[in-house]
């Protein structure tokens, strides 16, 4: 039993996780000049939803945090609290925080009793002070005993008297009587949720009854301690409608049957709060002043005096969050049916697939051999086999895709924070965040993209003088963008800054000794000094940047993972960081070429086109290297049996072919023997079993059962031939 409460307390941390990330997305959308109810009421039922989990797991310090935190969201979304931009990073503050507390639980370690302190009270302050508490309420007691005395003795006042002060110190409410049944499922205690904090909540609404219904129960013996069998019958008498209600069940509601009726009402009189009070006191200080509209209009002094209280009411309150239409919030928030499945799990299920996939293709090559005429339905039934084992792998592999917004949604915490630390005014506009991308490959997406997004925010955007002065908005934008391009995900990150001064960075690579004095570089290539190792541009160093490590971190983590970085440079402009990656880690759509008795992969998707020249297109130039020209472009070419001495290979061009390959917006040219034809392979990881080799990314099994090494495309670029080097030596 305590192994099944980990495993729950597991899917809670993890669903805390994704809650939180769910919160800090909205936070970030919220517009503080028109916030969008619908926003604040979700991130209210994210609180709430690691509120009532916290419970149900003894973790007393994310409940009462979160319950504080509730508070303030509440006060929100009943426009007690106006939206600011303070509160959203008081908010965001509080995320945090509640990461920290979920993380440190999942370490098994205790939270400690400090952590959030501060916050929270904080947070107790703001909802104290904008929601009419603090101490304003302090005072209202001894200034409202003396009010009724001090009340101007004239007609309209008395009536305003009357109507908006209330001397008793009560109001008038309606109160709704409402019988409730709640049949929970067996399974409820499977989701975690617990009745008891559900009959704890509709407690604090009103009087409530209970009637434990047990009529369900079975016998001792055939008892699960897993299944819920008792449901409730409860009347309530509370000033709440019944939507209200709704909402304390909305976390169970899929798994109980609900019913709630409303029998009836009636008024009553209760006690003013101490927010109300001291509202109650601002109201009595206001009708001392005399009144035009009392003296213009003495026959209807009541009519007048209601109609002027509603309009300074209404002034008082703060704007109300705006609410989105139903067929919005519906397009919004769809239902979707999903399980959660360990991750271990899929990564068994992917290379038990990658296996079947080569067993298949090692069946379909021997299946070749056989004459059509006499194993027609065997080869018919391989064929088929091929289709679906192609079907099967893809459904599989989408199963490891997820979007790419869990990173871009950190990408804009940290342009917010980044601005706020540097006095610039910075907005982040993010399209194509629901572009899927295989899991691997999002979680080492992280580290290069929080570094190009801190060097468009520290070097790229200037601060909001600066940009007055330059003629450009005040306010500086750096769009985050993904979309899928050609079986390949193509991320762009711009801003709309200064670009590249290219002087400086060239001054800067001479200064640090990163090249010579009379290296006479093209713009393409002192754009991309930046990604040096040990190069930096910032004149002193700090926390944000400066230490000459991110760029070249940056181009090395991208290419590790099958990808390629470029940048588009325009000085006075703007710059934009292009990237280019594999949607999968686990497969491959390649090509399939020979060099001698050798087989090699390509990916298909640097391939930009297959030549067969002739010796007049090729060109030597003055160091010995050949060009080929392609329709006016000379591009460099490479042999591939010379960069892995490959016997038994043709040496001459004319004899080979051509492969033009794209690394970012470099060309070039490699020379192979034959075309074998595109496959699908599946990706078998060289760095488990062995040591890194230059030029080879990873290897694959054919249909013949035969080792291919996958080519890195932006390694090959980067050998140096043997022959090349025995010149040199």
């Amino acid at each position: 039993m305590m192994d099944d409460l980990d495993q729950f307390k597991d899917t809670y941390i993890t669903e805390c996780n994704e809650l939180l990330e769910d919160m800090e997305e909205r936070l970030l959308g919220i517009d503080e000049s028109d916030p969008d109810l619908e926003d604040v009421n979700a991130v209210f039922r994210c609180a709430h939803s690691i509120k009532g989990g916290a419970g149900a797991f003894g973790l007393t310090e994310i409940g009462g945090f979160t319950h504080i935190l509730e508070e303030l969201l509440d006060a929100m979304r009943n426009s007690e609290v106006q939206v600011t931009r303070e509160i959203i990073d008081l908010l965001l503050a509080s995320a945090e925080v509640v990461k920290e507390m979920v993380a440190t639980v999942q370490q098994g370690d205790p939270v400690p009793e400090t952590l959030g302190q501060d916050l929270a009270i904080e947070l107790r302050k703001v909802v104290a002070e904008q929601s009419g508490g603090g101490a304003a309420s302090e005072e209202a007691p001894a200034e409202s005993s003396e009010a009724p005395e001090e009340a101007p003795s004239s007609d309209a006042s008395s009536d305003s008297s009357a109507q908006d002060p209330n001397p008793t110190g009560t109001r008038e409410v309606e109160i709704g009587i409402y019988d409730i049944e709640f049949k929970p499922h067996k399974g409820l205690f499977l989701t975690g949720n617990e009745p008891l904090f559900i009959i704890r909540e509709l407690k604090e609404l009103g009087s409530l009854e209970v009637y434990t219904q047990i009529d369900e129960l079975p016998e001792f013996d055939k008892l699960e301690p897993e299944s819920c069998y008792v449901w409730w019958k409860f009347v309530l008498e509370a000033e709440a409608t019944t939507e209200k209600l709704t909402e304390v069940f909305e976390f169970v509601e899929d798994e109980c049957d609900l019913t709630i009726n409303r029998l009836g009402g009636y008024s009553k009189q209760v006690e003013l709060t101490e927010e109300e009070k001291a509202a109650q006191q601002a109201a009595v200080e206001a009708s001392k002043e005399p009144q035009e509209s009392d003296d213009q209009d003495n026959n209807a002094p009541q009519e007048e005096t209601a109609e002027d209280k509603q309009k300074v009411e209404e002034e008082k309150k703060p704007a109300p969050a705006k609410a989105k239409s139903n067929k919005d919030k519906a397009a919004k928030a769809p239902v979707a049916a999903s399980i959660r499945v360990d991750v271990d799990k899929i990564d068994r299920l992917v290379n038990l697939v990658g296996e079947l996939v080569i067993n298949q293709a090692m069946i379909s090559s021997q299946a070749d051999k056989l004459p059509k005429d006499k194993f027609f339905g065997l080869l018919n039934g391989i064929s088929e086999l091929s289709q679906h084992m192609v079907e099967l792998q893809e459904a599989v592999m989408a199963v490891r895709m997820m979007p790419v917004k869990s990173v871009f949604s950190r990408m804009s915490m940290l342009v917010r924070d980044l601005s706020a630390k540097l006095g610039k005014n910075i907005r982040m506009d993010m399209a194509g965040e629901n572009t899927e991308l295989d899991k691997t490959v999002i979680e080492q997406l992280t580290d290069p993209l929080t570094h190009m997004i801190r060097n468009s925010v520290d070097h790229g955007i200037a601060t909001p003088e600066v940009r007055l002065e330059q003629g450009k908005p005040e306010e500086g934008v750096i769009k985050l963008t993904a979309e899928h391009s050609g079986g390949r995900i193509l991320i762009r990150i711009e801003d709309d800054g200064n670009g590249i001064e290219r002087q400086r960075v060239l001054d800067k690579a001479v200064e640090k000794g990163l090249i010579s004095e009379d290296a006479e570089l093209s713009d393409h290539e002192i754009d991309n000094l930046i990604f040096m190792a040990g190069f930096s541009t910032a004149e002193a160093v700090s926390d944000i940047s400066g230490r000459g490590v991110g760029m070249d971190v940056v181009r090395r983590n991208i290419e590790s993972l099958g990808g390629t970085v470029t940048i588009d440079n325009n000085p006075g402009v703007g710059n934009a960081f292009i990237i280019v990656l594999p949607l999968t880690l686990a497969i491959l759509d390649g090509m399939i070429v020979r060099v001698g008795n050798e087989k090699y992969v390509i990916p298909i998707g640097s391939i930009v086109e297959t030549l067969r020249p002739s010796s007049e297109d090729i060109q030597k130039i003055a160091d010995k290297s050949e060009t080929i020209n392609v329709r006016g472009e000379f591009v460099p070419i490479l042999y591939l049996y010379q960069l892995f001495n490959i016997q038994d290979a043709k040496h001459t061009i004319s004899d080979g072919l051509v492969i033009l390959l794209e690394n970012g917006d470099d060309k070039f040219g490699l020379v192979v023997d034959e075309l074998i034809g595109q496959q699908q392979v599946v990706i078998k990881s060289l760095e488990e079993n062995s040591f890194v080799v230059p030029g080879i990314s990873a290897a694959t099994i054919l249909g013949d059962g035969r080792v291919s090494l996958i080519l890195d495309v932006a390694g090959v670029r980067n050998m140096e031939t043997p022959m090349a080097l025995a010149e040199v030596s």
